[in-house]
């Protein structure tokens, strides 16, 4: 299924404004790798060059980011596409104004001495998970995918660290996990390498953190989304030429963000998925319509989405304030 999404509109000249605007974006989670773009934009000016004063606030999940975007209490948020999606759905009035992370970050992930280099080699292993978040609710299209069924693999339950101190301690074989975050956490805390095995390698790919907007900021503020994509993007894209200097922007904002050789290296980790083949040639946040789709049909099926969301992907998501 293919779906319509916005389409950009028409060239527009530049114009900064005369007075700036204080603007805040409440991130996904407290500060990691994945959030270094922003503040290399804050910190080279492109945010104040659109007349923005931008505020970035670490969060504390995609869910209460979407829901503090849908109460105004935000101008913008950045949060996980399916929370995002599964909330405007019932009604939160938010819509998704871009698209960063095109390529799913979901992968099972264990030391390389287990010798599990496929989804094949998980047979009669132990698994690692957390009951209820995105990663175990796709988890079954990844078996089915791959020709497994539950009853190949044992799975013991856990919260993040509970599942990372089981791979460590070798409790389990493997755990679900993101690819640029917790193989580097396993590594550092055991001295030897891991082993990732992408969702997307084997068809499931589930486009993931997005930013967000309140309907009534589109409807009132137009310009200015206009105005922070633009920075955004540009922030973006400073940042795949230039990871170091996005992550010393981050830790020169906040000392406490993390290990700078880490910060650099799960940045590195990350840009790869900015873009998928159908999207290479094209400036970021501009998921392709065939993404879109398959996202939101694989949500529908696996991740509690109501199932006449495909259909209405265009109330969901507006790339019309992208710059051209």
């Amino acid at each position: 299924m293919i779906v319509a999404l916005a389409a950009a509109g028409p060239v527009r000249a530049q114009q900064v404004p005369d007075k700036s605007v204080k603007a805040s974006l409440l991130l996904n989670w407290y500060l990691y790798s994945e959030h270094a773009p922003f503040f290399l934009g804050r910190e080279r000016g492109y945010f104040a060059q659109e007349g923005i004063d931008l505020d970035i606030q670490e969060g504390r999940g995609s869910s209460p980011t979407v829901q503090a975007v849908a109460a105004g209490t935000v101008t913008f948020g950045y949060a996980d596409l399916s929370s995002a999606v599964k909330a405007a759905s019932v009604g939160a009035p938010v819509v998704v104004i871009g698209v960063l992370l095109q390529k799913s970050p979901m992968a099972v992930m264990g030391l390389a001495e287990r010798n599990i280099r496929s989804p094949q080699d998980m047979k009669g292993r132990i698994v690692a998970l957390t009951p209820g978040d995105s990663l175990s609710q796709v988890w079954p299209l990844l078996l089915k995918k791959t020709g497994l069924s539950e009853s190949d693999v044992r799975v013991v339950g856990g919260d993040m660290q509970t599942k990372l101190n089981a791979v460590i301690n070798g409790q389990a074989d493997l755990m679900l996990g993101y690819l640029m975050d917790q193989n580097m956490r396993i590594e550092n805390a055991t001295k030897k390498p891991v082993h990732v095995i992408p969702f997307s390698d084997y068809g499931v790919n589930l486009i993931s953190s997005s930013l967000i907007a309140s309907k009534d900021t589109i409807a009132t503020k137009g310009d200015l989304v206009r105005r922070f994509m633009r920075a955004a993007t540009k922030s973006v894209e400073e940042a795949e030429r230039d990871p170091e200097a996005a992550v010393d922007a981050m830790l020169k904002a906040n000392i406490k963000a993390g290990d700078r050789e880490s910060l650099i290296r799960g940045l590195k980790l990350t840009i790869p998925l900015y873009r998928t083949d159908e999207t290479k040639t094209l400036r970021p946040f501009r998921v392709s319509p065939t993404s879109l789709a398959d996202s939101l049909t694989m949500l529908s099926e696996y991740g509690g989405l109501d199932k006449r969301a495909p259909a209405r992907a265009r109330e969901f998501v507006n790339l019309d304030f992208l710059p051209d």
